[in-house]
């Protein structure tokens, strides 16, 4: 209950860098979750922006919340994107995907001015690893793929839904959940798993976010890269 309320003020605190006429990245997950909400609020009052969402799920809430919304199709600018992380080291790099749109959140992510990340206290990490790092694959490759990164010192699992079959991504692909301990240098790490045939991509945040707000209890961190 205590992260929900952190989570909440997180999102919150971004709504002061949401202006009149922007396109906004909406992000996936539980803190993005209250980020749309509490923009959909804003946009009952008068708030003129449109929104590019990063999964399914967060289009379908943006849409029931009246968020006018446009695709990369119409728009390839992003202002700002709103989302959330799973760990953020020191250097603002970021593990991200824990709800399985990390393909899609990095898409936006790379087209966006100012990521702004929202998160409760609980994802500040001195180094990033604690938290599995996701890597979405084509299933063709999957066992392939977790070999490779098995062998550079990872435990692997493939998600599962709770019915236990494979979980399926908003791009029909396999995700596995991989267990690093420690990631002493994650802009390496990037490097190899990018370089594997069959990976389409991983959680690894390297150099996209602009700023960090972080809520503990309900006072709120800035931090810039």
């Amino acid at each position: 209950m205590a992260n929900d309320l952190e989570k909440e003020a997180a999102a919150q605190a971004s709504l002061k860098f949401i202006k009149d006429g922007q396109v906004v990245g909406l992000g996936t997950g539980s803190t993005a979750v209250h980020f749309i909400k509490l923009l959909g609020n804003e946009v009952q009052k008068g708030l003129r922006i449109r929104g590019i969402p990063t999964s399914d799920r967060s289009r379908e809430l943006a849409q029931s919340l009246g968020i006018p919304l446009i695709t990369l199709d119409d728009c390839q600018q992003i202002d700002v994107t709103v989302d959330g992380a799973d760990e953020v080291d020191p250097q603002l790099r970021l593990i991200k995907g824990g709800g399985g749109a990390l393909l899609r959140e990095k898409i936006v992510a790379s087209a966006t001015r100012q990521m702004i990340v929202v998160a409760d206290a609980s994802k500040q990490v001195q180094r990033l690893g604690k938290f599995p790092l996701p890597v979405e694959v084509i299933k063709f490759a999957q066992a392939l793929i977790a070999k490779r990164i098995a062998d550079l010192g990872a435990q692997v699992e493939l998600r599962r839904e709770v019915s236990g079959n494979p979980y399926l991504t908003d791009e029909n692909n396999h995700i596995l959940d991989c267990r690093f301990g420690e990631i002493r240098d994650p802009d390496r790490l990037t490097q190899e798993l990018s370089g594997m045939p069959g990976v389409v991509e991983h959680g690894l945040f390297i150099g996209m976010a602009s700023m960090v707000l972080f809520a503990r209890g309900s006072e709120i961190t800035e931090l810039r890269r």
